[in-house]
């Protein structure tokens, strides 16, 4: 069976690049009638917060992305620790006494010589007695000794991958704290949990080179890891720069549809265009690894505008009928209020503009060469209330007793009307209009 997980740190809420990597998970793990967990990483205790843990559920939820499943590394310190004594046991973790100084320092002068900057594995050659010394002056931090050969795998998404781990640190993966660090909770958690498919960013492709020997000394099966492409702004830069705007939360805020964000992301950096799907098991049953690409990929919170828009259109009024009502439109039109408005609108945040315009009027917007002729039409206009039928009869009045037609016509009474040159058919919006100004 194939199992999938997410594994959010809960020092933030989630933002889309973080989206793109759950989804993906959720996706490969739906099509095969898998299992989803959601992971939080909680082993930072200082910077992990309840209220994010809180933010990460609600906002997958609101998507309609459905763990089957929730772990807490916080509460799986213990068996790291005991992955931790079994690398002990086997020579394959060390412990190191070098400042975050001495560090830099070190991999600024391989750098001056033209080297990589590698850890030169010094720890390896001190006495026990050198290192009960430095223990008294410091914390000691702990490595995973890799074995410096070169590391393959097929990645589902980048193809062949080979990575030469002498060109790699031996990595950290116990603090001078004590606090476990990422990657040693994510390789016990991998294996303890059978996960079998990883999707993560590119970013990660080294670590997962480390993160392979590290499970195989372990004993544990190596997942299949594949690597979606980073995530860049509009024009290219880092999205990172960005992310106060691109939380889900301020997305959803901003009135973007789940459908319009989940098939956006389902579809961006493929070779499939991206279209509104329409509902999850459209989505789901679309989705391959293969058609995306490594290139970094553009994305622009204006592209998801057109998809809200579209997903709202094909809303039936039940589904939006709560809403309506808080906007205060009576029962008895909030229906037809909804037909006539849900094609002119990119957000749901936008019908409170409309029902304020059909219930109190708006300032007529006349130029002045129609002045004379909107006067005209207004001494036309029926009295309330009016039908589906009072537009055509009106125009065609109005067309009559001034010699007006076509746009000359419409778009100065629409404007006198809605003070917009734009909007639902006035022959469904007349009848709505509960304030006309004449």
């Amino acid at each position: 069976m194939i199992v999938t997980r997410f594994a959010p740190s809960p020092t933030g809420y989630l933002h889309i690049g973080n989206l793109r990597t759950a989804l993906f998970n959720y996706l490969i793990a739906r099509k095969a009638g898998g299992t989803f967990i959601l992971r939080i990483d909680d082993t930072d205790p200082e910077r992990s917060k309840e209220e994010y843990v809180d933010g990460i559920k609600q906002d997958l939820d609101w998507l309609g992305i459905h763990w089957d499943k929730v772990e807490r590394q916080s509460k799986r310190l213990d068996r790291y620790e005991e992955v931790a004594d079994q690398l002990r046991s086997l020579n394959r973790f060390y412990e190191c006494f070098e400042t975050p100084t001495e560090l830099d320092l070190k991999r600024k002068k391989l750098l001056n010589m033209g080297k990589p900057p590698v850890y030169d594995r010094s720890a390896l050659s001190l006495s026990s007695e050198e290192k009960d010394r430095l223990r008294q002056e410091r914390d000691g931090h702990w490595r995973f000794l890799l074995n410096q050969e070169r590391i393959e795998w097929t990645d589902g998404i980048l193809g062949d991958l080979s990575i030469d781990a002498a060109s790699v640190s031996d990595p950290v993966l116990i603090r001078g704290d004590g606090q476990v660090l990422y990657t040693l909770a994510s390789i016990t958690d991998d294996t303890d949990m059978g996960v079998t498919h990883v999707v993560r960013g590119a970013d990660h492709v080294t670590n997962t080179a480390t993160q392979i020997q590290m499970i195989q000394a372990i004993g544990g099966k190596v997942p299949a890891f594949a690597h979606h492409s980073l995530l860049t702004g509009p024009q290219g830069e880092a999205l990172s720069k960005r992310l106060g705007t691109l939380a889900l939360r301020d997305l959803r805020d901003a009135g973007m549809e789940p459908m319009a964000i989940l098939s956006h992301l389902a579809r961006l950096g493929s070779s499939d265009p991206v279209e509104l799907g329409r509902d999850f098991d459209e989505l789901i049953e679309g989705f391959e690894l293969t058609k995306f690409g490594s290139a970094p990929t553009k994305f622009d919170v204006e592209d998801l505008k057109p998809l809200t828009a579209k997903a709202l259109q094909a809303k039936p009024f039940s589904e939006v009928q709560e809403e309506i009502a808080q906007l205060g439109v009576p029962a008895d039109k909030a229906d037809t209020f909804w037909k006539v408005t849900r094609d002119n609108i990119e957000t749901m945040h936008d019908l409170k503009g409309w029902w304020s315009l059909i219930r109190d009027g708006a300032e007529p917007d006349i130029a002045d060469e129609d002045a004379e002729f909107v006067q005209q039409a207004m001494d036309l206009l029926p009295k309330e209330p009016f039908d589906e039928q009072t537009w055509s009869e009106w125009t065609a009045s109005v067309k009559q007793a001034t010699g007006r037609k076509g746009k000359s016509l419409f778009m100065p009474l629409r404007k006198a009307l809605t003070g917009q040159s734009h909007g639902p058919d006035m022959a469904t919006l007349l009848p709505l209009l509960q304030n006309v100004k004449r």
